[in-house]
């Protein structure tokens, strides 16, 4: 039987949504334990927060391929590569428009010297990585002989997969089998690579259109695992669990998990972060639940666990965490994930504060949508935000934000009580992230709503001040 790749592109196109840096990562890990042969990825444009977002999927991912298309120029090859190559099994791709009219409009190039560029960049990428993937973006609508002559020139670079990829997506299952028959006809070359294949979806047919490219002899087909415009995951493994005998065909997806998967990852697409400032979702350090440290831990095991929570610390704050953690460590027996970032929230990147905290009202209740008006005091000046939101805590968090006119992403927001009885005492703890990098902050008070702001506030001050040295 013939296994066929189902290489996932969701993260790739996105699906038009702004799904948040923690949203990736767990969509990214949802494919991965789906067991798709690939996860694809955008290319990366700013080199600081893409490079770590490549970097935190090739981590995440154990089994899937990892693959990052690099840009119009051999530097970023360097760049990319950098990025995925921690994976596991990391994938390079060169992707290029083959109709004459994507080739003048995206890359401003003739035919001959598109075919140097390929030749350039593939050759570039396969110095760096052994698997590199020739894609050929709109290969339907190109000009055939140009078409077999970029293939030829991309296999000969050192392309080790081609995709064809129908993006006006008019084809009949019948017109793309020839199409894919005449490209391996006239192209011997693509009998040494993998074959893959994108399919539009213009006219409801994508999947029918997939299944006519693999009886034609292709290996690999892109999809998506949430409604979008080319070929449905769950619709091709469908296919090839209900009728894949027929043909000798086969997928490694885990048909038994694929509803449940599915059905997260197109809860994780929706937009819920229009309304709300938990666009990243709420989560209690989930990615290091499991993490326990001991007073036996040295500081290399401090620092590793410190990345691991995801925060990038100076040698100095390193240092500085260390030390607070031996103190609690002596005093019990082991330090949890949720105990150690509130160490770095408290230690960490101590800053002078741009905003103070002056005064807040809160009303909320239900019958109301709740409403926050806050005060702030910065350089001496009084600045006020009055926002509704989704609960008193959603609706303080949106007033600072129209005070600082700046959104940020809400990577992980936590509460817990430090004392008992009725006038307890509440902590918080608020994770920021920007331009890549995490930001913690820590509040403590009787009122949790007060404690949220403050740490909010304590988060923010460290981003604005680290923002003032650059």
């Amino acid at each position: 039987m013939r296994c066929i790749a189902l290489s996932d592109i969701t993260l790739k196109t996105a699906n038009g949504l702004a799904l948040s840096f923690k949203e990736k990562i767990e969509l990214a890990k949802l494919l991965d334990r789906l067991n798709v042969s690939g996860i694809e990825l955008a290319p990366i444009q700013n080199k600081k927060i893409d490079s770590l977002l490549v970097k935190s999927v090739a981590m995440a991912a154990k089994n899937a391929i990892v693959a990052v298309p690099v840009s119009q120029n051999v530097e970023s090859v360097d760049v990319t590569w950098a990025a995925v190559k921690e994976a596991k099994k990391p994938r390079l791709q060169v992707q290029a428009p083959m109709s004459p009219t994507q080739m003048e409009y995206f890359w401003h190039k003739k035919p001959d010297k598109m075919l140097e560029a390929i030749a350039q960049l593939v050759k570039a990428c396969r110095e760096k990585c052994a698997d590199v993937e020739f894609i050929a973006d709109d290969a339907c609508r190109s000009e055939r002989e140009f078409l077999y002559q970029a293939i030829k020139v991309a296999v000969e670079a050192g392309a080790t997969a081609v995709t064809l990829c129908d993006a006006a997506g008019l084809m009949f299952p019948e017109e793309f089998s020839a199409f894919i028959d005449d490209v391996k006809t006239n192209v011997p070359e693509t009998a040494s690579v993998k074959l893959g294949v994108l399919c539009s979806n213009a006219l409801s047919m994508a999947g029918a259109c997939a299944i006519a490219a693999i009886r034609a002899g292709a290996d690999e087909i892109k999809a998506v695992s949430c409604a979008s415009d080319v070929t449905a995951l769950s619709d091709i493994a469908a296919i090839l669990k209900n009728r894949g005998d027929s043909f000798s065909l086969g997928c490694s997806i885990r048909h038994a998990e694929i509803k449940r998967i599915t059905a997260q990852i197109e809860w994780l697409c929706s937009a819920r972060g229009q309304n709300t400032i938990y666009d990243g979702g709420v989560s209690a350090v989930a990615d290091a639940a499991g993490m326990v440290l001991s007073v036996h831990d040295d500081l290399s095991a401090v620092s590793k666990a410190v990345d691991k929570l995801g925060y990038t610390l100076s040698d100095d704050d390193i240092a500085k965490v260390f030390e607070a953690f031996q103190a609690i460590a002596d005093k019990k027996e082991n330090v949890s994930a949720r105990e150690l970032d509130t160490i770095v929230a408290s230690v960490a990147l101590q800053v002078p504060p741009t905003y103070q905290l002056d005064k807040y009202v809160i009303n909320c209740g239900n019958a109301i949508s709740a409403s926050a008006h806050i005060r702030l005091l910065k350089d001496g000046s009084v600045l006020e935000g009055i926002c509704l939101g989704d609960g008193p805590i959603d609706a303080a968090f949106k007033s600072i934000e129209q005070v600082v006119g700046h959104h940020y992403e809400l990577d992980d927001f936590q509460i817990q009580s430090v004392t008992e009885g009725r006038e307890a005492m509440g902590e918080t703890v608020v994770r920021l992230r920007s331009e890549g990098r995490l930001y913690s902050g820590r509040g403590i008070s009787t009122d949790i709503v007060g404690a949220s702001i403050r740490a909010y506030l304590s988060a923010l001050n460290k981003i604005v001040y680290e923002e003032a040295e650059a």
